[in-house]
């Protein structure tokens, strides 16, 4: 059997095959009134189309936890009932087609309030539904977001709590999987990396004290999430910084203790925490990443990274580089990617009576 078709089981949940969908924001939620963050007609559109083309598990883009943690106004939520009656929608559709729905719980930090990228991205304020940033440190992403506003102890214990109340709405919701977005250069990374994070208390300075936020959030949550439901993390494994940075040497230490805490799988990503870093971007560049910490931990791992054909994946499973792979763009391109795949590679994989044509 093709490796990227042999079905995956963490806890008491089994993914019928490893091509899976990461967390790709969309900024298509309503910036006001009663269905503020709550998904509509594109978002069940957009998934419902990966599931209809045979994908095995779907993470719903970057979800915030509060208001203040959205990317921008138009972002995901999972703070109110609404919003959960929202997404209930998308679970049953997805879940009909084999497919295991999953959702990636967020919050933006120093580079929340922003405009969608498509109109540039830029800070917004105000007048266009923004909002005043928050962070571990003072410090701007970049000459042209604002200095955050530094977490006290008490927010910080606020937005762990944030955590875990999003975690029991997405169980509400029918999700089968949580993933915590630790990367990215958002809220948990600026504090697991020195480069942002210049705290001189409790939560900064020694890499026990920048990772302790991390871990909280993962305490909170794994209470909340069933044992029987697996828990994700996504983690950027470097910021790309010669130094003064959070390091794949950091990666590979903290999978061992995410797994501690109860972390099933971690998503390895790289970078966004640092403006005008270099990165050598190609076919599978962050792939090593994921490798090293299958290869030094027992943590799981699922690669990501401009993997973009069938034989390229099947690759890195049959290699043993990780259990998983992620699809991004490719996925955008062509919902259908896990059947076509599936054609290519001798596997199996779901289609819906409608579409046995297709096959």
């Amino acid at each position: 059997m093709s490796a990227l078709f042999e079905p995956y089981t963490l806890r008491d949940v089994t993914i019928p095959n490893r091509v899976w969908m990461p967390p790709m924001c969309q900024y298509s939620a309503a910036d006001e009134g009663p269905s503020v963050g709550a998904p509509h007609d594109w978002h069940f559109a957009h998934y419902a189309a990966r599931a209809t083309g045979g994908t095995g598990l779907i993470i719903v883009e970057a979800t915030a936890v509060s208001p203040e943690a959205r990317i921008s106004p138009y972002d995901l939520g999972m703070w109110n009932d609404t919003q959960v009656e929202a997404f209930r929608r998308i679970t049953r559709f997805l879940t009909a087609q084999g497919t295991v729905p999953a959702i990636q719980l967020a919050h933006a930090g120093r580079k929340a309030s922003t405009d969608r990228p498509w109109k540039g991205g830029a800070p917004v304020g105000p007048d266009a539904y923004g909002w005043q940033s928050l962070a571990p440190s003072a410090l701007p992403f970049d000459d042209r977001h604002p200095v955050p506003t530094e977490l006290t102890v008490a927010e910080i214990q606020e937005i762990v709590g944030q955590f875990a109340d999003a975690a029991r709405r997405a169980l509400a919701a029918g999700f089968e999987i949580v993933e915590i977005h630790g990367a990215h250069g958002y809220l948990i990374n600026e504090f697991l990396s020195p480069h942002s994070n210049h705290r001189t208390d409790a939560y900064g300075g020694s890499y026990e004290n920048r990772t302790r936020f991390a871990l909280e959030v993962v305490d909170a949550v794994r209470e909340i999430w069933p044992d029987d439901k697996p828990l994700f993390f996504r983690v950027s494994a470097t910021d790309w910084l010669e130094a003064d940075g959070w390091t794949a040497d950091d990666t590979v230490r903290f999978a061992g203790e995410l797994h501690r805490h109860g972390v099933d799988l971690l998503d390895v990503s790289t970078g966004g925490n640092a403006s005008g870093v270099r990165i050598p971007v190609g076919p599978g560049y962050q792939v090593p990443f994921a490798a090293r910490v299958k290869s030094e931990t027992s943590l799981p791992v699922a690669a990501v990274g401009l993997i973009t054909d069938a034989e390229q994946a099947e690759k890195i499973l049959a290699n043993g580089e990780a259990d998983a792979v992620l699809l991004g763009r490719e996925l955008l391109r062509n919902p259908s990617f896990a059947r076509l795949a599936a054609r290519e590679l001798g596997g199996d994989v779901h289609v819906p009576d409608q579409y046995h044509r297709s096959v």
